[in-house]
């Protein structure tokens, strides 16, 4: 059982900087598709049959925009803010497709910190192997909260 145990959170509001950054690469591998593909019983043919992607203006499967939404959302939860944070609120578009074995370079980069509603903006960027653009938006993140005790302090005398 986890409550009680120490578990090492991300960054609180106050600990935040505007203008910080971060940069990551993720390549889409055979496994990640079909662990999506499995988890969603998503078989749309422009993800998975080469046949049909091949006589679409993409020539080739391309790998499902939420995928790459999910990898900014494991950014956010691991490494900025990081553990306890969550998305409020996204605005994303993708220019261009990332196609199977593809690498992202993402970059985020905080924008905005509102410490009334206890809330960051953040801008994110993905580029192709190319440099192309392949994914752009803003974030609204709520950063992890300090835990409220769970035990009272009646027994601090003891």
């Amino acid at each position: 059982m986890l409550l009680g145990k120490k578990r090492k959170l991300g960054r609180k509001i106050e600990e935040i900087q505007t203008g910080e950054k971060l940069e990551l690469s993720e390549t889409i591998e055979d496994k990640d598709l079909l662990l999506y593909l499995g988890l969603t019983n998503d078989n749309n043919p422009l993800f998975i049959q080469h046949d049909y992607a091949s006589m679409t203006p993409f020539k080739k499967p391309i790998v499902p925009q939420v995928m790459l939404i999910g990898m900014v959302t494991a950014a956010v939860s691991k490494y900025l803010p990081g553990p306890g944070s969550s998305i409020k609120k996204q605005s994303l578009s993708f220019p261009k497709p990332v196609y199977h074995y593809g690498k992202v370079h993402f970059l985020f980069q905080v924008t905005d910190i509102d410490r009334e509603a206890y809330s960051i903006k953040m801008r994110v960027e993905g580029k192709n192997e190319k440099s192309e653009l392949v994914m752009e938006g803003e974030l609204e993140i709520c950063p992890p909260y300090q835990p409220k005790s769970i035990t009272s302090n009646t027994l601090d005398n003891f």
